[in-house]
């Protein structure tokens, strides 16, 4: 009997060992899949806004790609504060980035677009649906460069401080910003501008290419809060606070220019 009890003894530290050594994974795999249902939030937030959006409802639609906006900061910061990087990550992360930062605000254009034709007559049905296939085209041409910007950022290890082209979610603030402004404000400029054909293609067609060019653009992450080495970012915050003090919502629309004229500008400090 008292040796059954010595093997129990034994035993038992083994049987410990096992428990804790299966703890650990599974508190491991847990950490590893927090990132990606953040992400999986970002992606959902995306859908949901282009619901919306082809509903006709371009405010709610906006705000839920603004929360995508924040599922997508907090799914990088929970994988560095983690540790929980993975390759899976990585692409889901890209792919709910095209959803939410390239579809939905596409649509939101189209509409714009669609909106502002209408008050162009077409006496034909055909050259209506022409026109409406050629605003289609303008509209994808925003997802397709968000696509292709997402693409060249996975290769290229030189992205890892500043962004080479506009990152795509300063794309799609850029156009939800557009529609904030003008509902919560009374804004004639901002109401003329999403009404003319003319700026709006401009405006898809910019973005669009800002995303695939090589322009230096500054990360918004930052390693220390001195002033030295951060000299855009602290410009962009202040020219930003700035303009919300004089224009209030109005400046919404003024956050990705200021972004990248302040990123252009740090480069001479």
């Amino acid at each position: 009997m008292k040796v059954v009890n010595c093997a129990k003894l034994i035993i038992k530290p083994k049987f410990i060992l096992i428990l804790l050594s299966e703890h650990r994974y599974i508190d491991n795999l847990m950490k590893k899949h927090i990132p990606n249902f953040i992400t999986s939030l970002n992606l959902v937030s995306g859908f949901i806004a282009i619901i919306l959006a082809v509903q006709g409802n371009i405010v709610a639609a906006s705000w839920l790609i603004a929360a995508a906006m924040v599922f997508d900061f907090l799914d990088g910061f929970s994988a560095r504060m983690l540790k929980a990087y993975s390759d899976v990550g990585k692409e889901l992360d890209s792919l709910a980035d095209v959803v939410s930062f390239g579809v939905a605000p596409a649509i939101i254009i189209f509409s714009f677009l669609t909106d502002a034709f209408s008050s162009i007559p077409m006496k034909q049905v055909y050259i209506s649906d022409q026109r409406d296939l050629f605003l289609a085209i303008i509209a994808s041409i925003m997802p397709v460069c968000g696509a292709l910007r997402l693409a060249i950022f996975n290769l290229d290890s030189s992205q890892t401080k500043n962004f080479k082209g506009l990152p795509i979610p300063a794309n799609a603030m850029a156009v939800i910003s557009l529609v904030i402004a003008s509902h919560y404000s009374e804004s004639g400029f901002i109401d003329s501008f999403i009404s003319s054909p003319a700026a709006l293609i401009m405006l898809t067609i910019g973005l669009s290419l800002l995303m695939v060019s090589r322009l230096d653009l500054f990360s918004l992450k930052i390693s220390n809060l001195k002033i030295k080495g951060n000299e855009g970012r602290y410009l962009m915050i202040l020219l930003i606070a700035i303009s919300f003090v004089f224009l209030g919502i109005n400046a919404t629309v003024l956050i990705i220019p200021v972004y990248i004229i302040s990123s252009v500008v740090s480069r001479y400090f």
